[in-house]
């Protein structure tokens, strides 16, 4: 059960928000946050504090009546929600929440314990807030779309609870939940930071390294289906490399491929006497997106590994503005709720996804082209050749997809836009870089989803089931409980779904 006390990882966003576990606070974090409310409340008696009493923005310059400091609050919180297009889905929305909990339980944002209080029976409840993917700029942070959980705190807006929309009042009603009352600048505090790109980010990570895992099975089911020699994959050779993610790719096909009878041993063909060939019908060395999987899926590896360490580290930032150092009895003004480092690590990010859909494309165009295997039928057509079509329709589906990742991988991180009369003269855009990498991997999911259905049609044409290893034959009947074994042409597109679906929210076999 993940614990609140200012350190979260990985573990504790997937225990969260992918296997529904509650969270408890820990009883230090409540006396952190109090003694930072006091503070502040008693700092801020006669001094200008940014957000406490003074505008926002450029609206700074303008000093706030002490009767009208409560009413600033709930007029930023009201205004500031303004998202539009899409609702961003309830399990990107919770992580958000997660992480904005969690910098808040740093003591060094000034909010009252209440909102710790009410946004862990939120979590723990399931009550996601309806929250927009259109609005945020990524410096300030995710002002708007942040604006939309604290709307909700305060008891206003709409949230999805048990698959449906409701208001939000309705649902606190129901659950008995007590609607926070702003206190101090609970608004600000709520609304000032990176959280929605970091959860959305924490979210992508989780999914990515899933993906790299069915990449990575596919990649090994192919060498056996081609019967390719191992050595491209041998310790040896990828050890005179000295990338960690190379070396843990090639490890990881090595043990999905151990107990394989179709790889084959080039000493054993090619390193003997041959001095009477001079054209070698079976090709020396494989295609590149068979023999360089190590070297293209290792730069991947690591990039989601350094992703998820900045990840990490923005979620247990204090990432708001001003900073309270109950510590040091001081108030820091600063830019902490920039997310330029959340906005790069999603651009890289959705570029190595990319990359990883178009190893899969041509992988399965390696299967689909009779005239680059020499062993398949064309389009994995197990039917008959110009009657029936195989594989042939959704080849369509997986290139038009991988080209759409081609384009949406440039980069947001360099469109900056000056707004906020500007004050916010260089933002992050941050939101949109998770939004879009988002996006990215739903897609490579897809090409994925295409290429083992293709893998699984050629383990049936070459009657290999017994010859592959343990782990391809436990894809491929994880495969064929969705997808029967076709002959005669299939409407295509629930297969196709049914096996995205069931990637995407299972592990590898």
């Amino acid at each position: 059960m993940p614990t609140i006390k200012g350190k979260l990882g990985i573990q504790d966003f997937y225990d969260t928000i992918f296997e529904g576990q509650s969270i408890t606070i820990d009883p230090k974090t409540i006396k952190t946050v109090q003694e930072s409310f006091d503070f502040l409340k008693d700092f801020s008696k006669n001094k200008v504090i940014y957000g406490v009493n003074t505008g926002f923005g450029p609206m700074a310059q303008y000093k706030i009546k002490d009767s009208e400091t409560i009413q600033l609050q709930y007029n930023l919180i009201r205004s500031h929600a303004s998202g539009m297009g899409n609702p961003i889905p309830p399990k990107y929305v919770k992580a958000a929440m997660l992480a904005r909990l969690n910098t808040l339980s740093l003591g060094n944002s000034g909010v009252h314990t209440s909102v710790i209080e009410t946004m862990t029976a939120l979590i723990n409840k399931d009550i996601t807030p309806l929250i927009y993917e259109h609005g945020g700029v990524g410096a300030s942070g995710d002002l708007v779309q942040l604006a939309h959980l604290a709307l909700v705190l305060i008891g206003e807006g709409e949230v999805f609870y048990k698959g449906e929309r409701r208001p939000t009042l309705e649902v606190f009603k129901e659950e008995g939940i007590q609607p926070i009352a702003v206190k101090l600048r609970e608004g600000l505090g709520l609304i000032n930071g990176t959280s929605v790109m970091t959860g959305i980010g924490m979210v992508n990570t989780i999914y990515t390294r899933r993906l790299l895992e069915w990449m990575i099975a596919c990649s090994s089911a192919i060498n056996e289906i081609m019967q390719a020699y191992d050595d491209h994959l041998s310790e040896n050779l990828n050890q005179t490399k000295k990338h960690k993610g190379q070396r843990e790719i090639a490890r990881s096909m090595r043990s999905h491929l151990h107990d394989s009878t179709l790889t084959r041993k080039r000493e054993h063909h090619l390193y003997t006497d041959n001095n009477g060939v001079s054209v070698f019908e079976e090709k020396v060395q494989e295609y590149y997106s068979i023999r360089c999987v190590p070297q293209i899926l290792g730069p991947i590896l690591d990039t989601l590994n350094e992703v998820e360490r900045v990840l990490i580290d923005e979620v247990n930032s204090a990432n708001d503005n001003p900073i309270v150092d109950v510590e040091r009895k001081n108030v820091y003004h600063g830019g902490n709720f920039h997310g330029d480092y959340v906005s790069l690590e999603m651009d890289k990010l959705k570029i190595v996804v990319t990359k990883m859909s178009m190893l899969a494309e041509r992988q399965l165009n390696y299967l689909l082209n009779h005239k680059l295997n020499d062993i398949l039928p064309p389009f994995v057509n197990l039917g008959t050749l110009g009657l029936n079509f195989g594989m042939q329709g959704v080849q369509f589906t997986a290139t038009s997809t991988t080209a759409e990742n081609q384009m949406l991988s440039n980069p947001m991180y360099v469109h900056s836009i000056p707004n906020n009369n500007d004050n916010q003269d260089i933002v992050s855009m941050g939101t949109n870089a998770a939004l879009i990498t988002k996006k990215v991997i739903e897609n490579a999911y897809e090409v994925i989803a295409i290429e083992m259905i293709t893998v699984v049609q050629a383990i049936e044409y070459l009657e290999v089931q017994d010859k592959v290893s343990s782990k391809t034959k436990s894809m491929y009947d994880a495969v064929r409980k969705i997808v029967p074994p076709f002959k005669e042409d299939e409407i295509m597109y629930p297969y196709v779904n049914q096996v995205k679906d069931f990637i995407t929210n299972h592990k590898n076999v």
